[in-house]
């Protein structure tokens, strides 16, 4: 990952690419047309909210262009200026590197081109609104389950995988998983990024184990380092002593839920969150007025659900 100081500096070059991995819905003549640069479409998270986004952006009658973002600062950073210059009414944007955003704000803001922001983060920069799931209280829901099977937390330690320190958003989930499980007398022993992967998830829930091996549960922020971490336990024999909690519901997720490796992750709803970006898009195009969650922070919030074994039905 190159620093957010090598981004912006080396914006400047990049920000004159054209066509940086977009698709051009060929809208017909006359029709205003809304982008949305994506994260990464490799994974499903993304793909749901990208299906929300394109479906109901096309409901209201405009044009549609994606850019795949493939986890790479300096694509987000030079595939907006590209739909910006191809003459995109409104940006959509659910970024890598929320630090890097400046650039393309402000490229927005001088076409005149409003952005709204749909998850991991802002940046700091004057978008126009931003659409984010119940972090906080998802992680609240997951300590919740954790206390609800084990009871009385005093003298049981738990762990918290983070994704890493720039999706903002994200790290509001275990802000709120510690808050509530603490509060209830569980230690947390151990807090480690597994920068949002799989393989680190991975590596990081053997390296807990190893430290505390009487650990009763973990709470991951992400579902792939979940996974991850669910693998880790289960080789080390202990999946019936520590259990193991996800977030996003993703299907891979699901999969070790069914299969009892996993007991539970914290639903998201990303085609639903690609729609309200669509609409809150939309109501800008058109100068309507916008009702906030956080009026502070321009923050609309999409709901979230704990799906366990008994309620996976739900995570659709």
């Amino acid at each position: 990952m190159k620093s957010i100081k090598c981004a912006m500096t080396t914006a400047a070059m990049v920000l004159a690419v054209a066509g940086a991995g977009c698709r051009d819905a060929k809208s017909p003549a006359g029709q205003q047309t809304i982008g949305f640069s994506v994260y990464d479409m490799k994974y499903e998270f993304f793909q749901m909210m990208e299906k929300g986004t394109r479906e109901r952006v096309q409901e209201l009658g405009y044009g549609y262009q994606l850019h795949d973002q493939k986890s790479d600062e300096l694509q987000m950073v030079s595939g907006c200026k590209s739909l910006i210059n191809q003459g995109a009414a409104g940006l959509i944007v659910s970024p890598i590197k929320p630090d890097a955003l400046g650039a393309v704000v402000d490229a927005a803001q001088k076409a005149g081109i409003p952005v709204v922001i749909n998850d991991i983060g802002g940046g700091g920069t004057p978008y126009q609104a931003i659409v984010i799931s119940d972090n906080f209280g998802g992680g609240k829901l997951a300590a919740q389950h954790v206390i609800e099977k084990l009871g009385p937390g005093k003298g049981r330690n738990v762990a918290i995988i983070k994704c890493e320190p720039s999706a903002t958003y994200a790290v509001r989930r275990g802000e709120g998983f510690k808050a509530e499980i603490t509060t209830n007398g569980y230690a947390v022993t151990a807090e480690l990024s597994g920068h949002s992967k799989t393989e680190e998830g991975y590596s990081k829930m053997k390296n807990i184990l190893a430290g505390a091996p009487d650990l009763v549960a973990v709470f991951c922020e992400n579902d792939p380092m979940a996974v991850g971490a669910a693998q880790a336990v289960a080789e080390a024999g202990k999946t019936a002593q520590v259990m193991v909690i996800g977030f996003n519901a993703d299907g891979v997720a699901l999969e070790s839920i069914r299969a009892g490796t996993m007991a539970a992750s914290v639903a998201q709803f990303p085609e639903k969150m690609g729609r309200i970006s669509a609409e809150l898009t939309d109501k800008i195009l058109k100068k309507q007025d916008l009702q906030f969650d956080d009026p502070a922070r321009r923050e609309i919030f999409a709901p979230v659900k704990l799906i366990t074994r008994e309620t996976i039905q739900d995570a659709k």
